[in-house]
């Protein structure tokens, strides 16, 4: 049987370096022509500063941001990645040329601001049910082009990942059994396609669990299971597999969610329902 392997890892140098090239060339396309109002070789300094509690993410975004555009800047970083940040809090310090700062803001802006604000979620949900062993799952619900910077923000925020994409885990859904015709079909052709990826089922109802622990899966998704719901597939999985909690799960019903017994809860919200963390970049 395969085994799940949760990434807490993702974010690749190489990935970054390609993300930050596509970034620039949207924002600056033939040149910044504003920035040219300033002469070319005045000298500033400017601060990063914070504007609200939350958790920092995207140092690495931004040092790929100024090796590609202008590497002489200097940056003074005071925190770190997963760091808990507070209102008014300077950040970090840049020295460098005028122009290069006044190109570079916005693009370092976004990143910045759209990954704290993913890792600050993941914080304060991974906080609620800090006194339990689930893990919190994030998902493919992700800004197109911003997987693993997202999914890195998740970790960073103290969270889990689930598949990176399509192409390192099987997850068979309502629509996959139906076109294999079966759970037990689509399981067996999985086995028979890629026997070491991890083998995901997602169920509906109690028979189909137990239709998916016949076939020796290795993790069972729940699907919009009421709380007393999984905790009857808990107890009727009996540690066969492992057992994945989603659908519509939100900070009300996650406590309890996690009281039930389930390995890891799932939830989309992480990467797709985050308000952008209020930070600004001052000239001093």
């Amino acid at each position: 049987m395969a085994k799940h392997k949760l990434m807490t890892t993702p974010a690749k140098p190489e990935d970054i370096a390609s993300t930050v090239e596509r970034a620039l060339a949207e924002d600056i396309g033939p040149g910044d022509i504003t920035s040219q109002l300033i002469p070319a070789d005045l000298m500033a300094t400017a601060n990063l500063y914070c504007r609200e509690n939350a958790v920092l993410c995207g140092i690495p975004w931004v040092d790929e941001i100024l090796t590609q555009l202008d590497s002489t800047v200097e940056i003074q970083w005071a925190v770190a990645d997963g760091d808990p940040v507070s209102n008014s809090q300077i950040l970090a310090t840049f020295t460098g040329k005028a122009r290069s700062l006044l190109t570079a803001e916005r693009c370092m802006l976004n990143f910045l601001q759209t990954l704290s604000a993913t890792a600050t979620h993941s914080r304060r949900l991974a906080d609620l049910i800090a006194h339990t062993s689930v893990k919190l799952l994030d998902t493919r619900k992700t800004l197109p082009g911003l997987r693993s910077a997202q999914k890195y923000a998740v970790a960073s925020g103290g969270c889990f990942n689930h598949r990176m994409g399509l192409y390192d885990a099987f997850l068979i859904k309502e629509n996959h059994i139906n076109a294999c015709g079966s759970i037990s079909l689509a399981v067996k052709k999985a086995r028979q396609l890629y026997p070491d990826k991890p083998v995901e089922v997602e169920v509906e109802t109690l028979e189909q669990l137990e239709i998916a622990l016949d076939a020796a899966v290795d993790i069972i998704m729940l699907d919009n299971f009421s709380v007393e719901s999984i905790r009857l597939a808990v107890n009727q999985n009996k540690g066969r597999a492992k057992l994945e909690a989603s659908g519509g799960i939100n900070e009300l019903t996650l406590v309890a969610i996690a009281a039930t017994g389930v390995d890891f809860i799932s939830v989309g919200s992480l990467t797709k329902n985050c308000k952008a963390v209020d930070l600004s970049l001052l000239f001093a």
